[in-house]
């Protein structure tokens, strides 16, 4: 996932953005905007009060940024696309811009620039909300392909999501003691040690991407139709105990199954279990926001590659689902042919939908919410862990940059992979079922696990 960056020149929310006319419905865009903003900012709060300035100033890891450069950086895209862009305001400190983009700066770098201190990257996003919520006021949210449906203010609010998330794979990677907390997800229904491990989902057409979610990001877009033949799916994400097999059955011992890209990774990294697991006394242990834990048998498997993800597909004699194959799964309704926004229907996510918007710091039981499932009966789509598929990044026929080519245009091709579902960690307002990420296939310090499938010839 990468940062925003405007051209050349420029609990977490409801997830919901709804276009519609007369002032009545504009007024409760403005109200859904202001809302997102404002959960978005709590969170980004939550995230960067809990620790020291010392550890808002360190780099816990050369894949991260410090945090107080995502705190800045937060404001400086909010400040460049909605004061400047969207209000034409003169720019408060055109001095730090450069600091603060993505793309001239890569992460391993940022540590040596010369970053606002805490405090003052603090009063610098807080000037620019305060400013932000007065333009929203005042904004007609239509006119230009900006404000159209309040695209810019949307975008802005799922990009500070997406560095909420990025922040707590930080957290995630600091040493330490633990500096967040949060209750256990529920435990898994009753019917969950009773589902099928997989369902067929039948052959035929369905509709991929977008054209009418008012928020959707370019690669989402544009909607059309794909075909596809018929396959098999795991009705729930891959679990811890089902990995520890594949390890225990030397799996990361057999180059067999291993792509060689992967199995020549996996040497040369020394991988030999998810990313924060270590063996102790006969038994697996990982660490979680600071606290070395027993492995839940039932959970989906956290932080592993996609490499490590195909090969244990291989050795169960299964592959990963193409992107489209997840997003049929998730989307398709076979009663009425359509594709909904989210596996359940077309309304927002509740907590009874999915594990999403860190309302807790841990993937929920493999089969949990029942009320979340797809039409095909397939569970966890939204939400858990971020899913690899065997997709690599292409755009979609007749895709169309916008608002700039550096959102998604500049990474299309096969160096990247595509995950699907968004995770824990993810807020509604940046997870859909168009919804589309991608990474590079070694990464594990990313909230990644996977489920696998199997085509019709292979039963």
């Amino acid at each position: 996932m990468t940062d925003v960056r405007p051209p050349a020149g420029i609990e977490a929310g409801t997830g919901t953005a709804h276009h519609t006319g007369g002032s009545g419905g504009t007024e409760a865009l403005r109200e859904t905007i202001a809302a997102e903003l404002l959960a978005a900012r709590a969170r980004t709060a939550a995230l960067t009060d809990c620790v020291e300035d010392a550890d808002l100033t360190a780099q816990h890891s050369p894949l991260m940024s410090p945090l107080v450069w995502d705190l800045a950086h937060i404001g400086n895209q909010e400040e460049l696309w909605l004061l400047r862009n969207v209000g034409g305001r003169d720019p408060l400190h055109p001095e730090i811009d450069p600091l603060y983009d993505a793309f001239q700066h890569p992460r391993a770098e940022r540590p040596s620039l010369p970053l606002l201190p805490p405090a003052e990257a603090r009063a610098y996003a807080h000037e620019v909300r305060g400013r932000v919520l007065d333009l929203l006021a005042a904004s007609p949210l239509e006119g230009a392909p900006l404000l159209d449906a309040g695209f810019a203010f949307g975008m802005i609010a799922q990009h500070e999501q997406q560095h909420d998330e990025t922040m707590l794979i930080t957290h995630q990677l600091r040493p330490g003691e633990p500096a967040l907390a949060a209750p256990p997800p529920p435990p898994a229904p009753v019917d969950a040690a009773t589902m099928p491990a997989e369902v067929l989902i039948p052959a035929g057409p369905f509709t991929m991407g977008t054209d009418t979610e008012p928020w959707a990001l370019d690669n989402e877009r544009p909607a059309h139709a794909v075909e596809l033949p018929a396959y098999f799916l795991d009705t729930t994400p891959v679990t811890n105990a089902a990995y520890q097999r594949f390890i225990a059955d030397g799996g990361y011992d057999d180059p067999r199954w291993w792509t060689p890209e992967g199995w020549e990774h996996r040497q040369r990294a020394g991988l030999t279990a998810p990313l924060f697991w270590k063996r102790q006394d006969g038994q697996w242990l990982r660490r979680r926001f600071g606290t070395v834990e027993p492995v839940p048998p039932n959970e989906p498997v956290l932080h592993v590659s996609w490499y490590e993800a195909d090969a244990y597909a291989r050795w169960a004699g299964r592959r990963l689902p193409t992107e489209a194959e997840w997003e049929k799964a998730a989307r398709h309704d076979p009663a009425t042919g359509r594709s909904r926004r989210y596996p359940w229907g077309d309304g927002p996510p509740g907590p009874e939908h999915a594990n999403l918007g860190q309302r807790h710091l841990r993937p929920a039981p493999a089969g949990s919410y029942p009320e979340g499932q797809s039409p095909y009966g397939v569970r966890q789509l939204m939400g858990d862990v971020w899913e690899w598929t065997a997709s690599d990044f292409h755009p979609y026929p007749d895709f169309r940059a916008w608002p700039y080519k550096e959102y998604s245009e500049v990474f299309y091709g096969p160096e990247y992979k595509v995950l699907r579902g968004g995770c824990f960690a993810v807020a509604p307002v940046a997870c859909r079922g168009t919804f589309r990420n991608w990474d590079y296939p070694v990464r594990r310090q990313i909230f990644s696990g996977f489920r696998t499938a199997r085509s019709l010839e292979e039963a």
